[in-house]
């Protein structure tokens, strides 16, 4: 069958699943909801109250310890909300209450009360809980075992994610800082109203895809839910929980970009081009303009690499990319230098550190995601997919913290630190990689271009 005579949920479209295409978007403007909140969050906090855009006046250090504490708990939420997902609803119906509580979170933070600013921030954090692990299950669920497909696919899935955070970091950065933080808040949950009916409307393309295996058909799926775990899996699982170490560094160094690197282009970045400055939120864009340009590019690297033979395994990606992102703080120890020299640091600094943070965060985020899809047990899908962003949580605390430390460190130290540590830390893994990937029991070794034939025994499952 072709493409256009296929049924719904068997529709492809640039060699992919419609249905990623409909969680692209979904995910999209959840992230746009996020990132936009986030850009202007620590800015909102520090702000003076006496300000024309008056914000609530705390100090740095106050205002990074409750991002690393928010950031923290958007994650850890991950861990109730993927055990909600495989015990009681399925990932496509925990995926829309999820929504539903990110509308309600960031329209409630446009409300100018603490009370609002705390209650917005709760349900943005059972929201993110109940969506974020699930829709990812969701998109490693169209693609058959051993398709080489699943990780190009999580990749373009990921792109979704930034478009949304670049256009997030732009406009709700903007209208934040110049027409008031609320404004900005309640953007984001315009955002959020939208990709909760995008993806109400795609449904007919998800059919097989993140339904509650306790009411499923399948009579071998709901056997898989009762038997213990085998030998290889609980190898498997081991393998994700070391690799999760990864995790947490890469995302502690990375989730300075919210924090310390946000408040030093604020304060110490010379934001100025062509007699116009520059909003400091706008840099948080960056990352994701980075994304959308070499997101494909980079999973199309591996994927070739794969085909050849060559080394290019998950947890080998994973590596690379914490190294790699390590190496771009030197770009802001650079930056520190230069403004204890000159009281100012030029803007490049910013823009060299964050392309590197990018193609790191390409070789490990995205990889990630799909590796878990490969390793984790049926029956525990989305509950490793929520632990695995519960790491990203401790990641993001552990970015909070050395934000903080840095008032009394000094930025240069702390910039260095990462990149010194994120480096050693990955070289020693890599060290042990051999020995780790045996416990995986070849769950990468069989990918390759899938054919027409299994595609269409996925689609019909």
């Amino acid at each position: 069958m072709t493409s256009l005579t296929k049924a719904p949920e068997q529709r492809e479209f640039l060699g992919h699943p419609v249905g990623l295409y409909i969680l692209f978007f979904t995910e999209m403007w959840e992230r746009f909801s996020y990132y936009g909140m986030r850009a202007i969050l620590v800015l909102y906090l520090v702000q003076a109250t006496t300000d024309s855009n008056p914000g609530l006046g705390w100090s740095n250090g106050e205002a990074l310890a409750l991002y690393g504490w928010y950031t923290m708990l958007v994650y850890v939420a991950s861990i109730p909300g993927g055990w909600i997902a495989d015990k009681f609803l399925g990932q496509k119906k925990s995926v829309l209450y999820g929504g539903i509580l990110l509308v309600a979170g960031h329209s409630i933070l446009a409300i100018e009360e603490y009370w609002a600013f705390y209650t917005g921030l709760g349900l943005i954090v059972a929201g993110v809980g109940m969506l974020k692990p699930n829709i990812s299950t969701m998109v490693g669920g169209l693609y058959r075992k051993g398709d080489i497909r699943r990780d190009k696919g999580f990749t373009i899935f990921y792109i979704g994610i930034n478009v949304g955070a670049f256009l997030s970091s732009l406009i709700v950065g903007y209208v934040g800082e110049v027409h008031g933080w609320h404004y900005g808040f309640g953007l984001a949950g315009i955002g959020m109203a939208m990709g909760l009916l995008q993806y109400l409307f795609g449904q007919k393309y998800l059919k097989n895809v993140g339904n509650f295996l306790g009411v499923s058909q399948n009579s071998a799926e709901k056997e898989a839910m009762k038997k213990p775990l085998t030998k290889i899996e609980k190898d498997r699982i081991i393998v994700l929980m070391i690799s999760f170490l990864l995790v947490i560094i890469f995302w502690g160094a990375f989730e300075q970009a919210g924090g310390l690197m946000n408040i030093y282009a604020k304060e110490k970045t010379n934001r100025m081009l062509m007699g116009w400055e520059i909003p400091a939120s706008w840099f948080q864009s960056l990352n994701a303009m980075f994304i959308i340009f070499l997101g494909t590019t980079v999973a199309a690297y591996w994927a070739k690499k794969k085909l050849k033979g060559k080394l290019s395994t998950s947890l080998f990606k994973m590596i690379i990319g914490l190294i790699i992102m390590g190496t771009g703080f030197f770009f802001m120890s650079a930056a520190a230098s230069q403004f204890e020299a000159d009281g100012s640091s030029a803007m490049y600094w910013l823009v060299l550190a964050y392309l590197l943070h990018t193609i790191g965060e390409l070789c490990i985020s995205p990889v990630a995601l799909s590796y878990i899809t490969k390793l984790a047990p049926l029956k525990y899908g989305s509950l490793m997919m929520g632990i695995y962003f519960a790491m990203t949580g401790f990641g993001n605390k552990l970015a909070g913290w050395l934000g903080e430390s840095a008032e009394g460190l000094g930025e240069f130290t702390v910039f260095t630190g990462i990149a010194v540590f994120c480096i050693v830390f990955g070289s020693v893994v890599l060290l042990f990689r051999k020995k780790l990937e045996l416990l995986t029991h070849g769950a990468e070794d069989d990918e390759h271009e899938v054919t027409e034939e299994e595609k269409a025994a996925l689609a019909n499952n």
